[in-house]
């Protein structure tokens, strides 16, 4: 095996000898990877933690898996964070989890969360890697949903801002990068709308749920996390930012979105895309109010901000995080139903042919295509929003683990993603790090345990959730410590056995 891995790495010495180099980055740019609290943790019913949304969804029969143990980050985060440092890794991005800290959604802190959130963080900075966190990651107590309804009440601003409080008095003197929600132009759309991320909610024809309303919730929802938003910013800024001296953004999920035709027709929903997907968030934090492609659209169902509040969100982020996997064809869909018998996609007026009803691609492209593709999101970043602070907060390629740690395909991958962001870069992008998704397998939102992501691969059929180095992890650290060419320093590497933990 190992005679046959040191042919295959000499194989790719060529691609890796005149690839992308960390050097040709900024020395203060940041490389890290990323996990979130219900897919890595596990531990759901451990010390004090109470159900949260995601739960709920697993235990109503939605979702691909459950996270009572997933990959067990709740009892491994030492040994995951020695791995970080041996690799190199300078960041790692995570989240908190609601439930796990304010179990009741408000009130009380658990002192068994805090001690474990606490730790997690020392652990990081004591092997000099920056912990990015996340707020909000898909997950929040199941307390408030059945209280109030969530990201569904106005309510909702206020528990969120108390839970960011204590965040940020408990963990900010460690802590310098914060967002606020992940992928917040998709906790409507597919939470509420497609029902396909918790709470798992959504009305027929749009989706299969018990409950929910895929005409206007998306709406309403989306309204909620953008005031949520601008409170935890405004708190930051007048409370924290002075003293810790951090910063604070918002993460999005975003796609290239290529006209499917040279038709005007394809050509304007290809641009009504980027307004649902992007614009509806971003258009409000530098304008202060939504874009008029959504409000012509939407009409009613679109909440209206007040002065104060349109203030508030106008430049409430130092940065946004992207979440980048792969380009859309898109074409025009015209759609005659009036407002009130559309959901989102039909008020798009467009049709995503590789976007499932679950909402992520439905098929796999090229390397060359989706490569490029992040390098057109980020040129239309800096056009479009004044060249704002950008982060890559997750960008990686599945694969069904098949017994080989040669994740070769996946190599290549961030090679191309690379390079291409790096000629954005180039371009005046104001990119500022990547993280790869994910450091270790995960449970993940639309695949379960199906598909791995993680630079290692984490073995579920075991009690020990041992980790193995995939081939990827190797090159990642590789490239972070300047090796001499991509796989030049493998040719030690074999089948990992003693290297389990």
């Amino acid at each position: 095996m190992k005679c046959g891995l040191f042919l295959l790495l000499l194989s790719f010495a060529t691609l890796g000898s005149k690839a992308i180099k960390r050097d040709d980055f900024p020395e203060d740019f940041v490389f890290g990877s990323g996990t979130s609290a219900y897919q890595v943790e596990g531990a759901a019913a451990e010390d004090g933690r109470t159900p949260s949304i995601w739960d709920s969804f697993v235990s109503y029969g939605y979702g691909n898996g459950s996270g009572d143990v997933a990959s067990d980050g709740y009892h491994k985060y030492k040994e995951d964070v020695k791995l970080m440092a041996e690799m190199g890794l300078a960041a790692y991005r995570f989240s908190i989890s609601w439930s796990r800290l304010i179990p009741n959604g408000r009130g009380d802190i658990n002192p068994k969360g805090l001690e474990f959130y606490n730790n997690l963080i020392d652990e990081l900075v004591s092997h000099g890697i920056q912990p990015h966190v996340t707020l909000s990651h898909f997950d929040y107590p199941q307390l408030l949903q059945d209280e109030y309804g969530g990201w569904l009440n106005r309510r909702i601003v206020d528990d969120f801002t108390a839970f960011a409080d204590v965040c940020f008095s408990k963990f900010g003197d460690r802590v310098s990068h914060w967002v606020t929600i992940n992928e917040a132009n998709m906790v409507g759309i597919n939470g509420f709308g497609l029902g396909s991320v918790p709470p798992g909610r959504c009305s027929h024809p749009y989706g299969n749920c018990s409950s929910g309303n895929s005409i206007f919730e998306p709406y309403i929802v989306a309204h909620h996390v953008l005031l949520a938003h601008s409170s935890v910013v405004s708190l930051y800024r007048s409370k924290y930012q002075g003293s810790q001296r951090g910063s604070i953004g918002l993460n999005l999920i975003i796609f290239h979105f290529e006209p499917k035709s040279n038709s005007t027709a394809d050509q304007h929903a290809g641009e009504r895309a980027w307004d649902f997907f992007v614009d509806w968030m971003l258009e409000p934090l530098t304008h202060g109010d939504y874009p008029e492609t959504i409000k012509k659209a939407a009409g009613f169902k679109l909440s209206k901000f007040s002065h104060d509040e349109s203030d508030q969100l106008v430049g409430a982020f130092d940065f946004i995080g992207l979440n980048y996997y792969a380009v859309l064809d898109v074409e025009d869909c015209p759609n005659d139903l009036p407002p009130y018998q559309r959901d989102v996609m039909g008020d798009m007026s467009a049709s995503l042919p590789g976007f499932q009803k679950k909402g992520m691609p439905s098929k796999p492209q090229t390397l060359e295509r989706a490569a490029s593709g992040l390098r057109a999101v980020l040129e239309k970043m800096k056009q479009r929003y004044n060249n704002p602070t950008i982060y890559i907060h997750e960008n990686g390629l599945p694969l069904k683990h098949d017994g080989s740690f040669n994740d070769t395909n996946r190599v290549k991958h961030f090679i191309a993603h690379l390079e291409s962001l790096h000629d954005a870069m180039r371009n005046g992008s104001d990119t500022r790090g990547y993280f790869t998704w994910s450091f270790v397998d995960v449970l993940e939102l639309f695949q379960g345990y199906e598909a791995s992501f993680g630079l290692y691969y984490v073995d579920f059929n075991d009690k020990e959730r041992r980790r193995y180095p995939m081939l990827s992890s190797q090159w990642y650290s590789n490239f972070l410590k300047r090796g001499q060419n991509m796989f030049g320093k493998f040719e030690s590497f074999s089948e990992p056995q003693s290297m389990a933990i």
